[in-house]
């Protein structure tokens, strides 16, 4: 992050994003919002990292189907950053169940599923700086300065 107001949130890409070829367009719709990609891999989820990440619904019936489904394909994680990247992503992405999400956000356009809905986006109230040291070492996360960032914002949004 260069700007003190930048933020940074995690995405990942769920396996239904990879078999549906639609990775480019997920990406895209972040990009095209403005926000910075400073973190970008593909990786397949085992049991520590899926206990790590999903552990508060390990006692929920669906746990077992989550984890076959999460494990069923690779998956991309994506961190992003930007003023107020967090609430951003979450409109990008929409609601959790995808037939109720807008027209417009990822889950909206392209998801019928609550849990085969593309995407995961950081809570706010669940720690996203912490979400994003569970898929990324700070050596693979990039700061630099995107050089349409001055045309994304206007000054008093960054006073």
């Amino acid at each position: 992050m260069n700007h003190p107001k930048e933020e940074r949130t995690l995405v990942l890409m769920k396996p239904d994003a990879l078999q549906r070829n639609l990775l480019g367009e997920i990406v895209g719709r972040f990009e095209k919002k403005g926000l910075k990609i400073t973190g970008l891999k593909m990786l397949q989820m085992g049991e520590v990292l899926i206990k790590e990440h999903y552990g508060k619904y390990a006692d929920k019936g669906f746990f077992a189907g989550l984890k076959k489904y999460m494990t069923s394909a690779p998956i991309v994680a994506m961190v992003v950053s930007g003023v107020r990247a967090i609430s951003a992503v979450r409109v990008i992405v929409g609601p959790t169940k995808g037939y109720e999400a807008p027209a417009g956000s990822i889950r909206g356009d392209l998801s019928m599923s609550i849990q085969t809905n593309l995407v995961h986006a950081s809570d706010p109230s669940e720690d996203p700086e912490a979400e994003i040291k569970r898929f990324f070492k700070p050596e693979e996360l990039f700061a630099y300065k995107k050089i349409d960032f001055d045309y994304l914002y206007s000054a008093d949004e960054l006073a």
